[in-house]
């Protein structure tokens, strides 16, 4: 019987030993950063620049700006700024499902792809730079009106999903820049 609770003891500690060792492998998002500086003041130094769309897809492009600079710098206080984050985007519609009856699209699905590069303020060196991808889905009526706003919506969505994807990965950059 206290053989059993020795080796308990042992695989226990263990344990601990391993998650103690560990644990200075993970450095927290939001919490301090290398700089010392905070992780919002880092984010609120990005300008967001306007976004290259292609001809009719300008809307999402507004929509995503507009969501980024929100996300990077919500306060309503200008900061100075020391970044600068260029993008270049596209959106395409698929119809996943047509109804047999009518041959109209029930469903929509947009899918949004960025590529974005943050650069220093004058654009001499590059920071980092990636692509960005999401979806959004929305049912399509036979109201005109009604599949437009839907549309729309599914436009505003996939902005958010987009600037978040942005968001938390030059977050995750400029955590560890000195």
């Amino acid at each position: 019987m206290m053989r059993v609770t020795k080796r308990m003891a042992v695989r226990i500690a263990l344990v601990g030993a391993l998650s103690l060792s560990l644990s200075a492998c993970f450095r927290p998002l939001y919490g301090p950063t290398t700089s010392g500086e905070s992780m919002s003041a880092l984010l609120a130094s990005i300008q967001v620049d306007d976004i290259t769309m292609a001809q009719g897809q300008e809307r999402i492009g507004h929509y995503l700006r507009s969501e980024l600079i929100f996300d990077l710098d919500g306060s309503g206080t200008p900061a100075p700024k020391r970044y600068r984050l260029k993008m270049q985007g596209s959106e395409s519609v698929q119809t996943p499902i047509v109804s047999s009856t009518t041959g109209r699209a029930e469903a929509g699905t947009i899918i949004g792809t960025v590529k974005y590069a943050l650069e220093n303020l004058d654009g001499t060196k590059i920071i980092t730079e990636g692509v960005a991808t999401g979806t959004a889905t929305y049912d399509r009526s036979i109201q005109r009106f009604a599949s437009l706003r839907a549309a729309r919506d599914a436009e505003i969505r996939l902005a958010k999903v987009l600037s978040e994807q942005i968001k938390t990965r030059l977050a995750s950059v400029l955590v560890t820049k000195p």
